[in-house]
């Protein structure tokens, strides 16, 4: 897909007040990543955003820009900071002959796409980062270590668990990985 501007704001730890910028953003071949400021932002259903910052898990939300310059929430206060680069399009696309000082600030962002770093950083097998999501994947597809990984979580899930019914959930995940274990190690002997 071709760059094009946005809206983008953090949410996280923010509310209606988080850095605010409207500035060319990049897409993926999906068009579920978006690429602006040296970060990659995938969609996400969060509570106050609708995409993800890869690296950190910050909330943003991305949006299109609004002609009529609502782009940031009623509630919400700060300054939009607007990308240099894009200034001359973003003013036509206002209809408006410069900015309002007291509410924007022009800036220069990053420009040079993370595309390989975050690629690599995905396919990186770190333990530490993976999440209940791992429980869904077939027991034969994961390492060992992601298999004692996984157990661990949902030992922990079976104990914190107020309901039986997951409780018994967490236990049959768990008993699957244990037996995909044991029969690697037979299998080893």
């Amino acid at each position: 897909m071709n760059p094009e501007i946005r809206y983008i704001e953090q949410k996280s730890g923010f509310s209606d007040n988080g850095p605010a910028w409207i500035a060319l953003a990049e897409f993926s071949k999906t068009g579920n990543t978006i690429y602006f400021n040296g970060s990659a932002f995938k969609k996400y259903n969060g509570i106050s955003g609708n995409y993800i910052e890869v690296e950190t898990g910050d909330e943003y939300w991305i949006s299109g820009i609004k002609k009529d310059m609502t782009d940031r929430h009623w509630a919400g206060g700060g300054y939009i900071f607007v990308e240099t680069r894009i200034l001359d399009e973003y003013l036509r696309i206002i209809n408006k002959p410069s900015l309002d000082k007291t509410k924007y600030k022009t800036v220069e962002v990053t420009t040079s796409g993370p595309v390989k770093r975050i690629h690599a950083m995905e396919n990186e097998i770190d333990i530490a980062e993976f999440d209940n999501l791992l429980i869904h994947r077939p027991a034969n597809e994961l390492s060992n270590d992601q298999l004692n990984y996984a157990i661990r979580y949902l030992t922990k899930e079976e104990k914190t668990s107020r309901f039986n019914k997951g409780r018994r959930a967490w236990k049959e995940f768990r008993k699957n990985f244990e037996a995909e274990l044991e029969k690697r190690e037979l299998v080893n002997q």
